[in-house]
């Protein structure tokens, strides 16, 4: 009988048809979970009109997914290491996907920030879940890569709702773009059957055929038999897992995590809000927001995945770093003046290293916490994170209320990437765990 190393069978395993297996569904998980944040915005012109509201209670409506979402990812991100990422991922597909296509039936405002708070429960909650299962499954040479690949579809689906828009709301109304989050609902059996289990929940469980059926897929050259012994590193049992991100060395890095979360959702959220109006009262000549939102979210994709072939070739702190002094560079620049053609790749740049970040943000999380409790580091991290989300389109407004100068607007906007940046390159410094595979992340990342 031999003793086999899940994380090493996993680490040195050649991608293969299992991992395109496990990319494209984690992805498109992601891709309507995309869709169903940014659904709000663009149906909010039409939806302001027809239903008479201020911009406070369009605020709140929009404020009331962002709630949802801070809940649903710390909820559902501890609930997964008991019930399992699949379970947890299905369940929390089922909540938005529903709740959305119910949401295109609300009458008033009170119904609809009430089903958009419920959708924001699953949008959140999924978020670290298919993170936490594309990094486990994940080879360790592209594991920065793969999951910084995946995430980039929350940007697709942002564009493709945006695009939808531009020719469903003005011909058919703002519920249909509602409608079509049944999407996802009919492919849930396509899920249940093709999305993989994490390994690690099947161990715990004590389904070692199961997991070794997996691993075989992930290794298909190496033989593992049913006398084989799985190895995997011990866990140790809590009733309150969030207190296991504060043990072993972790307190200082949790903290630094949540900062860094919390000041990067807040640029990329107050950004999303108010981009286009802060520009247009500025003087410059742009036709709609919504070229500036696929502006950045193409350099959203193209900051996500650049970014992890990065971080896989030297660090994901150093990448971080890099891209948070960047963004906050990028983001001063647009407060003067500039051709339009440098002003476009500024925005793009923005995108780039403000979303872009976000996504590098939940690899870095994955990598650092211990699979028993990956899910609920994420979730946490995400949860907080969600604060900076509701903070920034705040923040914009009171920046439009005070009437400052075009350049300070944009000067406030980049100093959360000032703080990100001293809070990444903070983690792992002191009181640093040593993660499963016993690399301390203050050296490696």
């Amino acid at each position: 009988m031999r003793n086999i190393d899940v994380n090493d069978v996993i680490d040195n395993a050649k991608f293969n048809a299992f991992h395109w297996k496990v990319l494209f569904w984690c992805t498109l998980v992601i891709i309507f979970d995309g869709y169903d944040l940014v659904i709000y915005g663009v149906v909010l012109p039409l939806l302001m009109e027809q239903w008479g509201l201020s911009p406070y209670i369009a605020g709140l409506l929009g404020s009331s997914a962002l709630f949802g979402m801070m809940f649903g990812a710390m909820g559902f991100g501890m609930l997964s290491d008991r019930l399992g990422r699949k379970r947890t991922i299905l369940m929390c597909v089922v909540l938005f996907s529903l709740t959305t296509v119910i949401n295109g039936f609300a009458t008033t405002p009170w119904e609809f920030g009430i089903l958009r708070f419920i959708a924001g429960l699953g949008i959140g909650g999924v978020m670290p879940n298919v993170v936490s299962l594309m990094s486990e499954y994940s080879p360790k040479k592209s594991r920065s890569t793969l999951v910084a690949l995946m995430f980039s579809g929350y940007a697709v689906g942002g564009m493709m709702s945006a695009g939808l828009g531009i020719w469903i709301v003005p011909n058919y109304g703002w519920e249909i773009m509602f409608y079509l989050a049944i999407v996802p609902m009919l492919m849930l059996p396509l899920m249940m059957k093709f999305l993989p289990e994490s390994v690690a929940f099947l161990m715990t469980q004590k389904r070692e055929g199961e997991a070794r059926a997996i691993l075989q897929k992930v290794a298909p050259m190496r033989e593992i038999s049913e006398s084989d012994h799985l190895k995997v590193p011990p866990t140790a049992e809590s009733k309150a897992p969030v207190l296991e991100l504060f043990r072993d060395g972790r307190a200082f890095s949790t903290s630094m995590f949540w900062v860094s979360f919390f000041c990067c959702l807040l640029m990329v959220y107050a950004l999303g809000s108010w981009l286009p109006k802060l520009m247009s009262m500025a003087g410059y000549a742009l036709s709609s927001s919504l070229m500036f939102l696929m502006v950045l979210n193409i350099g959203a994709i193209i900051g996500a995945v650049g970014g992890g072939w990065l971080a896989d070739r030297f660090s994901l702190r150093s990448v971080l770093v890099s891209f948070f002094i960047l963004g906050s560079v990028s983001l001063i620049m647009l407060g003067y003046e500039n051709p339009m053609w440098f002003l476009y790749t500024l925005m793009g740049i923005a995108g780039a290293t403000t979303i872009g970040s976000q996504i590098l943000l939940y690899a870095y999380v994955a990598q650092y916490y211990p699979t028993s409790i990956r899910s609920t580091g994420l979730g946490w991290a995400s949860g907080i994170g969600r604060n900076g989300a509701i903070v920034g389109p705040i923040l914009g407004g009171t920046l439009l209320a005070l009437a400052l100068p075009h350049h300070v607007n944009f000067l406030a906007l980049a100093i959360p990437g000032g703080i990100a940046t001293i809070a990444i390159a903070l983690v792992g410094r002191r009181f640093s765990a040593k993660p499963e595979g016993g690399v301390n992340l203050a050296t490696s990342n």
